[in-house]
């Protein structure tokens, strides 16, 4: 079975009614604000082609500021007139801030036009700022050397024998009679005299102590 070649959309069909209705809401508002004749037709259009200009800039270069501003303000006006139309006020006597906003109308679409036509997306946009350079990094300074000469074996003073030899530790009168003690008992058991490195093991001291106390022994 063949398929027509002309199918209808609902969704058109919705489109078709609900301009029509705005259409005929909007002139007869117009023309209840005291704009008359074909000034009355005009508005309509107006209001119908900013709504369009601002979907198609939305659809076309994205969500922005500008577009949904007008979009919704457009929308406002088609809103406000089947609202008003429908018996919420007395169009026989239309107070002030309705026909106040019917003379200012066009200029504001005319506004509204200029501002979708001619504007990019880009000049919407904020500029993005660049980022802080970061610093460079700081150069450690080597300090330079010295330019005194190093000392020569000549410079340096000679020392003597004397000089380069440390000098005995102090020893204790009562560490000295109590190795003479320790000393006397190993001669009276050996017969021999203690020597230096049994005199150190037996009194628990270090080499150059020991070495000070025998030779205050002998």
């Amino acid at each position: 079975m063949a398929r027509p070649a002309f199918r209808v959309d609902a969704v058109l069909v919705q489109a078709v009614i609900a301009g029509a209705l705005s259409f005929a809401h909007l002139h007869e508002l117009a023309d209840a604000a005291g704009q008359t004749g074909w000034k009355a037709w005009a508005y309509p259009i107006s209001v119908d082609l900013l709504l369009v200009a601002a979907w198609r800039r939305l659809r076309s270069d994205g969500p922005s500021r500008l577009a949904w501003c007008w979009f919704l303000i457009a929308l406002v006006a088609s809103l406000g007139a089947n609202v008003a139309t429908a018996g919420f006020l007395d169009l026989a006597h239309p107070p002030a801030w309705l026909r106040f906003g019917i003379a200012g109308w066009p200029a504001l679409a005319f506004l509204g036009g200029t501002l979708l036509a001619h504007t990019h997306a880009s000049e919407e946009r904020e500029p993005v700022r660049p980022a802080p350079a970061a610093p460079a990094p700081e150069v450690e300074q080597q300090s330079a050397p010295d330019p005194s000469p190093l000392p020569t074996a000549e410079d340096t003073p000679a020392l003597s024998p004397a000089a380069s030899t440390p000098a005995p530790p102090p020893v204790p009168a009562a560490l000295v009679d109590h190795a003479r003690k320790v000393a006397d008992d190993h001669h009276a058991r050996t017969g021999a005299r203690i020597d230096t490195d049994t005199l150190r093991a037996r009194l628990g001291v270090p080499p150059q102590l020991a070495d000070a106390i025998a030779a205050q022994l002998t």
